[in-house]
């Protein structure tokens, strides 16, 4: 049985239905009673437990040849990141009682970064979660290209991809989330000792430009690069409702400046297989005005 934290998420869920259709058993980690439907009917056992809460992980983890864990993010977090904190707490008080036999932790690159930013959380749960007796995997993918959903509506409606990261002929690593999840289907179906690092990119670094030209191929007409000068960052956050924005500042800092990158500069990831082009047609196809 492998239990799977996060499985009503694009990751989780492509790693859940990966191992369904090779007929290996799941259980389904919910918070949501509500949702716990959709996956019964696919045969999977399902459990209750919020993230913080370290009995319930436990019960749910009890008995697991693997656990997938997907922690939540946050993405306006209190100074010192006392909400990852917590998550990470109970997380490893969880995994220490259940003993699974194996342990897929989705992380991330830069979780190895050396200056403080938004990825700081991944960077305390891999500490916590390292110190565990256990097979422990933790999975550092690239950014990922399903973020430009949030770019669909400004390169459809006039044109523009507005780029916190810059410059704009800057290759940037990504991965489509279907990748990470089937990624992680197979690792938690190896056998290793210890504690171990992945990381995974996709088939070709993404630049600015390159999202530019993706959507500008799936939505029949140009679309042009604007990058958004670091000064107007904090302004543009605060005005989105950030209370705390520096961390997401430092985060996108260590991205252009070239400190938030993989351990060989991405020579011994592995690949995956989605393109930028089929990611970005989805979403925009996802997002077209809905017709009578």
């Amino acid at each position: 049985m492998y239990a799977i934290t996060g499985i009503t998420g694009k990751v989780g869920g492509a790693l859940a239905r990966r191992l369904l259709d090779d007929q290996q058993p799941v259980r389904a980690v919910l918070r949501d009673p509500g949702k716990a439907a959709e996956w019964t009917v696919q045969g999977c056992d399902v459990a209750f437990a919020t993230m913080d809460n370290a009995a319930a992980l436990a019960a749910a983890f009890r008995g697991a040849a693997g656990v997938f864990i997907l922690p939540p993010s946050e993405f306006d977090p209190e100074p010192g990141f006392p909400e990852a904190r917590r998550v990470i707490e109970a997380l490893t008080s969880a995994l220490a009682e259940a003993r699974p036999g194996k342990v897929v932790c989705l992380s991330t690159i830069g979780a190895d970064a050396p200056h403080e930013n938004l990825l700081t959380q991944r960077s305390l749960l891999e500490q916590a979660l390292g110190t565990l007796d256990l097979p422990v995997t933790f999975l550092r993918p690239g950014w990922f290209m399903e973020n430009a959903l949030w770019d669909v509506p400004a390169a459809r409606d006039v044109g523009v991809l507005r780029s916190f990261l810059q410059p704009a002929d800057k290759p940037f690593p990504m991965i489509a989330t279907k990748d990470v999840g089937h990624l992680a289907a197979k690792l938690l179906r190896e056998i290793w000792s210890g504690t171990r690092v992945v990381e995974l990119e996709g088939p070709a670094r993404v630049s600015p430009n390159d999202l530019a030209r993706s959507f500008a191929k799936a939505l029949g007409h140009t679309v042009r690069v604007e990058t958004v000068p670091r000064e107007r960052w904090e302004g543009i956050f605060h005005a989105q409702g950030s209370r705390n924005p520096l961390p997401r500042m430092r985060m996108l800092d260590g991205f252009n400046e070239g400190w938030i990158e993989f351990h060989d500069r991405g020579r011994s990831v592995v690949k995956g297989a989605t393109t930028l082009d089929s990611v970005i047609a989805d979403l925009v196809g996802a997002g077209a005005p809905k017709t009578a």
